[in-house]
């Protein structure tokens, strides 16, 4: 009984090792010089291969349903995350989601109004460069001697920083197009 176990455990282990052999050979004769999306396709046009067969469900998109300047590997639009960035880098980043499009901030005082601090919510919506794009939520604290309290913010300050942004991804997208 004990001989029969020990030869059925050395055929599984066989078997899982030329299965692991075969896969790795077939690894190997995979053209180096392609992308992920473009093994499997014969030219620009195919359809990219996807966990669903030809043209199913994809997580990425094509090149032609992203468009130009989208942001490739990003779930967003590159332009307006790259500006969201660089019109908020004082403020301290907390967490940056580039898949999701997230953009949080902690706490800043302005040096000017120390018994003032701010902090931003950053959501970029989708892959287009539009006005509706982005969404900004800004929240701001007055201390006072109980500690700090949340206070009114003005009306169109989250708009303001959505028009800055926006400007700024404008402008990158422009300068990326007079390089090409």
């Amino acid at each position: 009984m004990r001989q029969s176990h020990s030869y059925k455990l050395a055929a599984i282990v066989l078997l899982a090792v030329f299965t692991l052999a075969a896969c790795e050979r077939q690894a190997l004769d995979l053209p180096r010089k392609r992308t992920a999306g473009e093994i499997g396709r014969k030219s620009k046009n195919d359809k990219i291969d996807t966990i669903m067969g030809k043209g199913g469900l994809s997580f990425g998109g094509s090149k032609q349903q992203l468009g130009v300047g989208s942001g490739g590997g990003l779930n967003v639009n590159s332009y307006l995350w790259r500006a969201t960035l660089s019109t908020i880098a004082f403020m301290p980043l907390t967490s940056a989601d580039p898949f999701g499009g997230v953009i949080l901030t902690d706490w800043y005082s302005p040096p000017e109004t120390p018994g003032e601090r701010f902090k931003l919510n950053v959501f970029i919506l989708g892959r287009a460069l539009r006005a509706d794009g982005i969404k900004v939520t800004l929240f701001r604290q007055v201390q006072d001697v109980t500690g700090w309290r949340d206070a009114a913010v003005e009306e169109n300050a989250g708009r303001k920083i959505e028009d800055s942004i926006l400007t700024s991804a404008r402008l990158l997208r422009n300068e990326t197009r007079k390089l090409k």
